[in-house]
């Protein structure tokens, strides 16, 4: 890409037919959204004024930053890291790489918490593993009369869900540093969230794609990928009050494990609902 074509400045539109080609060899890209995204982000410009005018010039600041931004989306880090935000639900959260990138399928959690728990006037939950508060914010928004306490082992994790809850203007989301439900009381929640790790830890996914640029520990969790899930599983029991609910995502083929260990937990009635790609996402089960 020069910074002119014939000692004319280069346009908008010059721009993004290159950018686009230079990100068409990116497995499940958007090349031409992504290309616009980028250059919206650098020239503070929304993507309507990008299509609307391809003929405007760049100045050399923005296509030097847009070239910047290129260069990394090229190897592989992910788009929500350039940008700095992800939307999840009906929000837009900021994201790092100290954090995970919130997924769609994860809003099916949301789903669940939602209507399992019921809209009951005052609720405790809590979100494990909050990592960019995601969960806890989609939570807080829909249900402003109850508690919800995201709890994390990254400093710098927590750090930004606090950020996001405050943009969000959430002071129902109470953030904490700590290890899963050690520091819950018995018989103290009505409801219990997580995506945590489930990766098995010698998975080749984890090097591939942006994976890579996202932090291991919250995508692996041992040989089998349930560590993290056995752990909260151990503790839930004691935490949640009679008939209370915990609800885990993991892998799309670890259902039956989930539901098996659950059960040999002392939960009750373990069972597992599909995603919108039919694939068994969020175990369920219940406190006596």
């Amino acid at each position: 890409m020069t910074d002119t074509v014939d000692d004319q400045p280069v346009t908008v539109g010059e721009v993004l037919r290159e950018a686009v080609g230079a990100l068409s060899g990116l497995p499940d890209g958007s090349p031409r959204l992504e290309a616009e995204l980028l250059l919206a982000e650098v020239t503070g410009w929304p993507r309507t004024r990008l299509i609307a005018w391809p003929d405007r010039p760049l100045d050399p600041v923005a296509l030097a930053a847009f070239r910047s931004l290129l260069a990394r989306r090229r190897s592989g880090e992910p788009l929500a890291y350039l940008r700095g935000r992800q939307a999840f639900w009906t929000l837009e959260l900021r994201v790092t790489p100290d954090t995970l990138i919130p997924r769609p399928e994860t809003e099916l959690l949301v789903e669940i918490g939602l209507a399992e728990a019921g809209a009951g006037a005052r609720r405790r939950v809590a979100d494990l593993g909050t990592g960019s508060g995601a969960i806890a914010a989609a939570i807080a928004t829909e249900r402003p009369q109850w508690l919800i306490i995201a709890v994390e082992r990254s400093a710098a994790a927590l750090a930004v869900a606090r950020a996001n809850f405050n943009t969000l203007g959430l002071s129902n989301c109470l953030a904490v540093r700590g290890d899963w439900l050690a520091a819950f009381g018995s018989r103290s929640l009505d409801l219990i969230l997580a995506n945590p790790p489930y990766v098995p830890s010698g998975d080749p996914h984890l090097s591939r794609g942006g994976l890579p640029f996202e932090p291991l520990e919250a995508l692996a969790a041992g040989p089998e990928g349930l560590d993290a899930i056995a752990a909260i599983g151990r503790e839930a029991g004691r935490c949640l009050r009679p008939g209370g609910l915990l609800a885990l995502e993991h892998g799309f083929d670890q259902g039956p494990a989930v539901r098996r260990l659950l059960g040999e937990l002392g939960l009750r009635g373990p069972h597992s609902r599909r995603d919108l790609a039919g694939q068994e996402r969020v175990t369920l089960a219940r406190a006596d």
